[in-house]
């Protein structure tokens, strides 16, 4: 099974390009809401994220992981890839 993996981004957001390169590094299929300007999508993002409003947010398996620190985080600690394969 593969993992589902949705990440809210800005297009400029060098956050948002980090996290998503650690993805594409891993070789990850991701969904990307780009939701640039967009406030009535942030607010939606927001209500998944905990109240979050930061980008990247970012979600696998419809559980909320957090930002770019967080996968990055959690690329370090040697989890991500057993949350990528489930």
């Amino acid at each position: 099974m593969t993992a589902i993996v949705e990440i809210y981004t800005w297009s400029t957001c060098p956050f948002c390009l980090r996290a998503k390169s650690l993805l594409n590094k891993k070789g990850v299929n991701f969904t990307e809401y780009s939701i640039d300007g967009d406030e009535e999508a942030r607010a939606k993002m927001a209500q998944r994220a905990n109240g979050r409003r930061s980008l990247p947010q970012i979600f696998i398996n419809d559980n909320h992981i957090g930002g770019c620190d967080d996968i990055h985080a959690l690329e370090r600690q040697g989890k991500l890839d057993e949350m990528l394969a489930s």
